[in-house]
């Protein structure tokens, strides 16, 4: 049997097949090598695990959709980067599962936001957020400062964690519901946005 073009236009099963072929031949000559680069998979100098209060807080920014109008993702522009400080680079990201780069940015980009307010200043922006930024469509969250957090939850995120690669030793996990315990939602997502882009906060 001859391949032709118009045998293909014709036959939806072997367009459909072909396609498939050539698509997943090209993502995995772009995929695969990253893989293997240094760059991607590698922490930068400084980079560190979230802390148990930390990774409780990340997981409350996903599921209140924190993601869903703010981006850690500063990119390689000069607009970008003079806003918000050093683009992004991943091996910032190794130990993020999944990591919360994006394109859609209601709000600004919150990749640096560590340590450029003080925890009350988050507090208040959390519970009340237009009476600091006016004009800010964000929701606010009081409910977060007066929820605690559930200590037996820690353990098995990190254990899960540690199964992909993060580097958390059996002592940390030990440690981790004791660390929470008497912790509310708005401190743990307080603990995380201050952790965010502190390992290249002082590069230029």
């Amino acid at each position: 049997m001859k391949f032709t073009h118009e045998m293909l236009e014709k036959n939806v099963g072997w367009m459909a097949l072909l396609v498939v072929l050539v698509v997943s031949v090209g993502g995995l000559v772009e995929i695969v090598p990253l893989f293997y680069q240094k760059s991607t998979t590698e922490p930068v100098a400084g980079l560190k695990p979230y802390t148990p209060l930390q990774l409780a807080g990340r997981d409350i920014y996903i599921r209140e959709g924190c993601y869903n109008c703010h981006s850690q993702m500063i990119r390689p522009f000069r607009a970008e980067t003079e806003r918000y400080g050093h683009y992004s680079v991943a091996g910032e990201f190794v130990y993020d599962h999944p990591f919360q780069w994006g394109s859609k940015r209601t709000g600004p980009d919150l990749h640096r936001v560590g340590g450029r307010y003080n925890d009350d200043w988050h507090r208040l922006h959390l519970r009340q957020p237009r009476d600091l930024v006016p004009e800010s469509n964000m929701p606010g969250y009081p409910w977060l400062a007066k929820t605690l957090l559930d200590p037996a939850e820690s353990a098995p995120r990190m254990k899960a964690l540690s199964l992909v690669g993060v580097p958390y030793t059996k002592e940390e996990i030990a440690r981790a519901a004791e660390e929470v315990k008497g912790k509310t939602e708005e401190d743990a997502i307080v603990a995380y946005l201050q952790s965010l882009g502190t390992a290249l906060k002082n590069v230029k």
